[in-house]
């Protein structure tokens, strides 16, 4: 069999995974070469991957690559020791409803407000799954983090063993170190090009250009995965991935503070009459291992143009103040933590206006109308730290083996677009 040079267009979580199960498979050869690519001077994981909250879920979707993805976390925290190396637990997941208290003077900001758009994170649930939540069930003994007498309702939204988490900057740089310890490289240089063999119609490599000297580089490659997230479609045109900008803060307690292994859904609503007042908040909280606390909002609603690199991404500090503005509200723990970081990022989203029945799922395999041996990887939206290692281990199989053997995805075949 010939060498493979394989190069990987992205150095998030689904790159840096796919890079961990190729040089991971047993048809992976020593004379196999994998090349993760990453437009950042920062390293890896400095987009979504890196700004992400963790959630792993069997309640997520598309069902054919969670099928896949969360034993194959189980498995990867257990054989690297994730508890300890990126976080890993099962955590209580659950729907909370109540009041929020209005805790300082808030000036008001309404384009952090007014125009935003859910990020539909719970899809996976299936339709009515509101109808089913037991209202007035109380808070959970160890949920001790938020004000027991703002709290209306509190469901389970699902079983023990079925919500999990990861530090999604500690997973996605975890992968990759893994994967360099068996040979793989990393490059920083944001790719400008496919390159096509005219005769063969296959790839033939990339070129990149280098963010600190700012040279053209071209390197040869046998098989090329594209994985760049919201910049997919600016190397591939015809992918119709759309980027939607999301916030996030992080919190920490201060430290005679515990805090709970919890992530919740909240539906927060503020006194009618104030800034905060106009409508229901619904931003989601995450407690971590560390007593860190991530919590994040939803998406904007208005256009808001990608920029050329992800060390671009521009953060709107009015969204991250309207965060804590929430969190803060129901919370006492969090109120009193200092926030560490604020930030932002692109979450990469399959859009079809001609036929919106396409949309949504991520797009996963080979494109073999544009090129043999161009692998696609992008679009999983809000569900790419859970999902990650479902794609990864599917097209390790499908560039070494020839076939995905792990599960069905053909339903996520690039054949619908490209």
């Amino acid at each position: 069999m010939e060498t493979r040079s394989i190069v990987i267009i992205g150095g998030g979580i689904i790159g840096c995974t796919t890079a961990y199960y190729l040089t991971n498979h047993p048809d992976f050869k020593k004379s196999d070469t994998v090349t993760v690519i990453e437009a950042s001077v920062h390293g890896a994981a400095q987009g979504a991957s890196g700004k992400a909250g963790g959630l792993v879920a069997k309640w997520a979707y598309p069902k054919s690559l969670v099928n896949v993805s969360f034993p194959e976390h189980v498995r990867l925290a257990e054989k690297h020791n994730g508890k300890e190396r990126w976080g890993w637990r099962f955590v209580g997941c659950g729907s909370w409803e109540g009041r929020g208290e209005i805790v300082e003077a808030f000036n008001e900001h309404p384009s952090a407000e007014t125009r935003r758009k859910s990020l539909e994170k719970t899809v996976g649930l299936g339709e009515g799954w509101r109808d089913r939540k037991k209202a007035d069930t109380g808070l959970p003994a160890d949920l001790n983090w938020v004000k027991e007498e703002l709290t209306e309702t509190y469901s389970p939204m699902a079983p023990n063993g079925h919500t999990a988490q990861v530090h999604p900057y500690l997973f996605t740089t975890s992968m990759l170190e893994l994967a360099k310890e068996r040979g793989a490289r990393f490059v920083s240089g944001k790719v400008t090009t496919v390159n096509i063999d005219d005769a063969s119609r296959s790839v033939s490599g990339v070129t990149y250009t280098d963010l600190k000297t700012g040279e053209n580089t071209t390197i040869s490659a046998t098989h090329v995965v594209l994985a760049a997230g919201a910049w997919s479609s600016k190397i591939l045109p015809s992918l119709p991935i759309h980027g939607v900008r999301a916030h996030s803060i992080t919190i920490h307690p201060q430290s005679s503070v515990s805090i709970s292994p919890y992530v919740l859904f909240t539906d927060i609503s503020f006194p009618r009459g104030t800034p905060l007042g106009s409508k229901p908040a619904s931003p989601e909280i995450y407690a971590r291992p560390d007593n860190e606390v991530y919590c994040c909002g939803t998406g904007d609603h208005w256009e808001v143009p990608l920029p050329e690199t992800v060390d671009e991404v521009a953060v709107d500090p009015a969204a991250c103040e309207t965060i804590w503005q929430h969190v803060a509200g129901i919370s006492k723990e969090l109120r009193e933590g200092k926030v560490d970081k604020r930030q932002a990022c692109y979450l990469p989203t399959v859009t079809t206006a001609s036929d919106p029945s396409l949309g949504g799922d991520p797009i996963v395999g080979e494109a073999s109308k544009v090129a043999k041996n161009l692998f696609i990887a992008t679009g999983h939206t809000c569900w790419g730290i859970c999902n990650a290692p479902g794609t990864a281990k599917a097209l390790s199989e499908l560039i070494l083996e020839g076939k995905i053997t792990c599960g069905n995805i053909k339903s996520l075949s690039p054949s619908r677009f490209a």
